[in-house]
């Protein structure tokens, strides 16, 4: 069964396309299909943080009713799915956030995992991303304003009858640690489900347009990342990923299942 999760923050900042990003290549490194979707239609970033910049067709023209989803799907590493958006003030005029939720609904049939990368903020572009995903996923820093910024965003998902089911603290250093895990689940009232460290990696690799889990495996934030998919995937914690030959039939039976249900 399809797990769809909207990464969301409240303010801008805070990680949030870095988090998606990486969770999305996680996932697909432990062979389970997945797609990212950014609805960041405003402020794209997820198809630069993947290295495509450069797409064609974007998911403003899909919202826009000028293409098919299946054209503005694009494959990242590990075979992750990818559906960016536009860079274009234009394009982003002529998308209709509410064709997202039809989007939705199509891609339960492609992926097994789902992330949504949204806008931060409370604006109308944000909101129906909040709606149509499974849970909530809040990324938030330890900072005052981060989690003032991310308990708006838990209150109006709740508000709209969506599900905030944890917080991701990133880019934790030694000095944060002042503000104890304790003190921003309270602050929160959702459960913090990991800690991603700051990392001078993470920076590395968005310059390189790939993400962190790929191309410095051995950091700290890819181990943080890795185990929180794993935790997402019901996986062990020290289950390590790759291209093993399990995953690679269970992707093939799953791909012939639906094309058997199609015919």
């Amino acid at each position: 069964m399809i797990r769809a999760y909207t990464i969301a923050s409240g303010k801008g900042g805070t990680g949030k396309t870095t988090v998606a990003a990486n969770l999305g290549t996680a996932l697909a490194q432990y062979g389970r299909e997945t797609c990212v979707v950014d609805t960041d239609m405003g402020m794209a970033n997820l198809g630069l943080v993947l290295g495509l910049a450069e797409t064609p067709v974007t998911l403003h023209e899909v919202l826009a009713g000028k293409a098919s989803l299946q054209d503005a799907m694009y494959e990242g590493p590990y075979g992750l799915k990818v559906v960016p958006s536009g860079l274009s003030l234009q394009g982003f005029q002529n998308a209709d956030p509410q064709r997202l939720k039809e989007v939705a609904r199509e891609l339960t049939d492609r992926c097994d995992y789902l992330f949504f990368d949204a806008p931060a903020g409370i604006s109308t572009d944000a909101v129906i991303p909040l709606a149509v995903a499974d849970e909530v996923l809040l990324v938030v820093n330890p900072e005052i304003s981060s989690l003032v910024d991310a308990l708006k965003i838990k209150i109006l998902t709740e508000t709209i009858g969506g599900t905030v089911g944890g917080a991701i603290l990133n880019r934790v250093t030694p000095e944060s640690t002042e503000m104890s895990r304790r003190k921003i689940e309270q602050t929160l009232g959702v459960p913090i489900i990991d800690m991603i460290p700051e990392d001078a990696d993470v920076r590395r690799a968005a310059a390189a347009r790939t993400p962190v889990v790929v191309r410095s495996p051995g950091s700290e934030s890819s181990k943080a990342f890795r185990k929180i998919a794993a935790s997402l995937a019901g996986f062990p914690v020290e289950k390590e990923p790759g291209p093993t030959q399990e995953g690679f039939i269970e992707r093939l039976a799953r791909a012939l299942f639906r094309r058997v249900s199609y015919d």
